[in-house]
C-alpha cells in the first residue's frame, strides 16, 4: 500500500507542476524530451507524409508530465507490468520490433516510421498494399511486452494521414 500512496503523491506533485501555463511563440524548437523510441523503417513511397513523431514545445512538455507519470503507473498499479513505470520498456522493445518489421515482406516497398510510447507500437507512414499494412501490424503485436498497436498506415499516399505531421 506504500507504494501505491508514494505513486499518487508523486501524480499529485506533477498535475500540480503541469498547472503552470507558459506562454511561448510559434516558432518555438520541438524536441524529443521523453526520449522515447523513433525510427523510419523504410522510405520505399515516394511523396509520403513524415510524421512528427515525439517532437513536443516546452509546453506540451508541461502539459504531458501528468498524464505521462499516471499511464506510466496505471500499468503497474494494475498488476499488467513488473516494472513501476510502463516508458521504461521501451528502449527494449524498440531494437525487438525493427528486427521484427524488418523481416516482413513488403516493407522496403513502403515509407514506415514506429514510435515506441509505454508498451505501445505506433506504425505511422504509407505502405503499398492492405496485405503489408496488416502484416505490419500482426508483426509489431507479436513481439513481447508490447500491450497495444496504432496502426496509421496509409495505403498509397492519398489519403489524409492520421498522425501530426513533422512540416505541416
Amino acid at each position: 500500500m506504500k507504494a501505491r500512496t508514494r505513486a499518487r503523491c508523486l501524480i499529485a506533485a506533477m498535475a500540480a507542476s503541469a498547472s503552470v501555463q507558459v506562454a511561448y511563440g510559434a516558432d518555438e524548437a520541438r524536441t524529443n524530451f521523453f526520449d522515447d523510441p523513433f525510427f523510419q523503417m523504410s522510405s520505399g513511397l515516394a511523396g509520403c507524409p513524415a510524421p512528427l513523431g515525439p517532437l513536443y514545445t516546452q509546453a506540451e512538455v508541461r502539459s504531458q508530465m501528468h498524464a505521462r507519470l499516471e499511464r506510466g503507473t496505471s500499468c503497474w498499479l494494475e498488476g499488467r507490468c513488473k516494472d513501476s513505470n510502463a516508458y521504461r520498456y521501451d528502449k527494449t522493445i524498440a531494437p525487438q520490433v525493427r528486427k521484427a518489421l524488418d523481416g516482413v515482406s513488403g516493407v522496403r516497398r513502403g515509407s514506415v516510421w514506429v514510435m515506441v510510447q509505454r508498451r505501445w507500437i505506433y506504425l505511422q507512414g504509407c505502405v503499398p498494399d492492405r496485405r503489408t499494412r496488416e502484416r505490419l501490424e500482426k508483426s509489431a503485436r507479436a513481439v513481447p511486452d508490447v500491450e497495444n498497436v496504432v496502426n496509421d498506415l496509409m495505403i498509397g499516399t492519398r489519403d489524409k494521414p492520421g498522425y501530426p505531421l513533422a512540416s505541416p
